[in-house]
């Protein structure tokens, strides 16, 4: 007499399907973030998605709140800095978000942001998003002694650079990337300013030692 043992059903939890999602959001974008594609990677049945969600829509919602709270959660990470190291910590800031170390990352967002483009609740909740980014960004402008506007104009600066890097192709532009890189990134971080300051502070030294 032969027995036939059934494979044990694979339980997932809601958490398990919102990060399934993620990644098909990263290599498809939303449209090929269907329910039906998701069970199939997931290697479960699609009636066991309703157990966790009413629809695809409460899915895409569950997608956006996890993507929401990670960004803003690692803007305030990145952009705390000790008091002191506010410069140093702009600096970081422009190398961890230049840096194309984290393409899985940058691929979600540029689906999160192609999605928002047709759908009015997406479009609000990356608003969200940027303004934590330029608003955590500018305080470190701040703290570096830089005036309000220009601050806000540099924050702009750095987060139009690290956006506008990941979409480009520019590894044959010119023969030192690296200082390339260095020097935009100088350029974003160096308060005119502070460099006015510093001058400033030098002239006087300079006068003082004369006379």
């Amino acid at each position: 007499m032969e027995f036939t043992l059934n494979k044990p059903r694979i339980q997932l939890d809601r958490d398990a399907w919102v990060h399934g999602a993620m990644d098909v959001l990263a290599e498809e974008g939303i449209a090929g973030l269907r329910v039906e594609v998701l069970a199939k990677r997931l290697s479960v049945t699609k009636g066991s998605f309703y157990w966790h969600f009413e629809d695809r829509r409460d899915l895409l919602l569950a997608v956006l709140h996890v993507w929401k709270e990670g960004r803003i959660r690692d803007i305030v990470k990145q952009t705390r800095a000790q008091p002191g190291k506010e410069l140093e910590q702009i600096y970081h800031v422009i190398d961890v978000y230049s840096a194309g170390r984290n393409r899985r990352g940058m691929m979600i967002e540029l689906a999160v942001r192609d999605w928002a483009r047709r759908d009015a609740e997406t479009a609000a909740i990356v608003a969200e998003v940027d303004d934590s980014r330029l608003r955590c960004a500018r305080e470190l402008f701040l703290a570096c002694g830089v005036p309000f506007d220009e601050a806000s104009s540099r924050c702009m600066l750095l987060y139009a650079y690290v956006f506008g890097i990941s979409l480009m192709v520019f590894d044959s532009f010119d023969s030192d990337v690296a200082r390339v890189k260095r020097d935009i990134a100088d350029l974003i971080a160096r308060s005119r300013s502070i460099g006015a300051d510093i001058s400033s502070s030098s002239s006087a030294s300079q006068q003082t030692g004369q006379h």
